[in-house]
């Protein structure tokens, strides 16, 4: 779940909406597994440019310093991810999000037969970002490539470039369909999403419709009161049924939301 708007509660992301992502946890609807129980985190921005997160390997629905926490942190921009392991460690270091300078990433999916791609990928990561990589992800990997790839100055451009290279190695090893990703990122200012996969059958991913046309759809629901004229949701479930309320991201496309400005576009990777 990725949060974009004006300053509000994290507790009133994580815990209140009814099918919030912390149900998710142990109820998902839509996701390839139903509990996501090895690992969370939250990253968000606060008094200076650098994120501040928070992560750990306990299932987020039974972490008592999650809920204090919560309760606490107000922010205008929060990523909050649920972890089910795809092969890798159940660690604090691969939980999302990943978090590198300013900016914060979120992948949900994997890269298939990551273990025979591994040493490719990693030995593409430009040497100046290589020694940050805490974990042993195919996310976080896919983060460091974006990164390689001119990630701070283009993030379409660079996830695609990122993505093709990914498919182009795993080409090399006979591996169909090795991308399944939706993917958030940001620097602190601007929420950047992606939804693709090599055999275009990526999971699921929404984002909110604007929160004036909402609230007049639903008056009655109290909680749409205290966001903004600015909130936005990228999530990859529903945190509410309110019809109207959400837009499923395209296939294959990609998107940016920033204050005043939201934008989509088809998503295509570029071979190297």
């Amino acid at each position: 779940m990725a949060y974009s708007g004006e300053p509000i509660l994290a507790e009133d992301l994580l815990f209140r909406p009814v099918h919030s992502l912390i149900d998710q946890s142990l109820h998902s609807r839509l996701g390839a597994t139903t509990t996501n129980g090895d690992g969370f985190g939250i990253g968000w921005y606060g008094e200076g440019p650098r994120p501040a997160v928070f992560k750990d390997v306990e299932p987020a629905w039974n972490d008592r310093n999650l809920r204090e926490i919560a309760a606490q942190v107000r922010t205008s921009l929060l990523f909050a991810h649920v972890r089910a392991s795809t092969g890798t460690a159940v660690q604090r270091s691969n939980c999302h999000p990943f978090r590198h300078g300013h900016w914060l990433w979120m992948h949900n999916g994997s890269l298939r037969d990551f273990h025979t791609t591994k040493r490719d990928l990693m030995t593409a990561v430009d040497p100046a970002l290589f020694t940050d990589i805490e974990g042993s992800t195919d996310s976080e990997t896919l983060f460091f490539l974006a990164l390689t790839f001119g990630l701070v100055h283009d993030p379409f451009g660079a996830v695609a470039r990122a993505v093709g290279f990914v498919e182009d190695v795993s080409r090399a090893y006979g591996i169909e369909a090795p991308v399944q990703m939706t993917v958030a990122t940001t620097d602190g200012e601007s929420m950047w999403f992606f939804r693709y996969s090599t055999e275009h059958r990526t999971r699921s991913l929404f984002y909110s419709d604007d929160v004036a046309k909402v609230r007049a759809l639903h008056p009655e629901v109290e909680a749409l009161r205290r966001l903004g004229e600015e909130a936005r949701f990228v999530v990859s479930e529903p945190l509410r049924d309110l019809p109207g309320a959400w837009n499923e991201v395209s296939e294959s496309s990609a998107g940016v939301v920033r204050a005043g400005h939201d934008e989509s576009r088809p998503f295509h990777p570029i071979a190297p």
